[in-house]
């Protein structure tokens, strides 16, 4: 009788713990999903250079959120797990920015210059290791 109740405690433990992983891995992969989509929305869609700034500013409340440290630029460094890229391909100067030149820049000048030009996503990237946004590459679609 002993032995079963030993037995049967450790078949207890080793479910109760199997199935807190199983919980916390299921969250972590909607968490993952739910901030993926707040960015896949943008996927081969036009937008407003507007609504372009508020995608800036999610990806740098991200990075920020989950420190993702900075070079001496002043840009996010890319890392393995969390870190958000965004680079804008501006037609006007056949120039290629990154969200941090605009947003270090004021991003209210973005607004001014490109605010009522549409833009469009072309290209999304996921982070290997956790399948989370990596990369957002929008270009600009009508001249200015």
């Amino acid at each position: 009788m002993k032995k079963f109740l030993i037995l049967f405690s450790i078949v207890i433990v080793i479910l109760s713990i199997i199935w807190f992983n199983y919980t916390g891995y299921k969250s972590e992969y909607k968490e993952i999903q739910k901030s993926n989509l707040e960015f896949e929305k943008y996927y081969q869609k036009e937008v407003y250079g507007i609504d372009l700034t508020t995608v800036i500013n999610k990806a740098i409340d991200e990075n920020t959120r989950n420190k993702i440290e900075k070079d001496t630029q002043n840009k996010f460094r890319e890392n393995e797990e969390n870190s958000i890229k965004i680079d804008i391909k501006i037609t006007d100067t056949d120039k290629v920015y990154t969200m941090e030149d605009f947003y270090n820049g004021g991003i209210s000048k973005f607004v001014q210059y490109y605010g009522t030009i549409k833009f469009k996503c072309t290209n999304i990237e996921y982070h290997k290791k956790t399948e989370k946004i990596r990369y957002l590459y929008f270009e600009q679609i009508e001249e200015t």
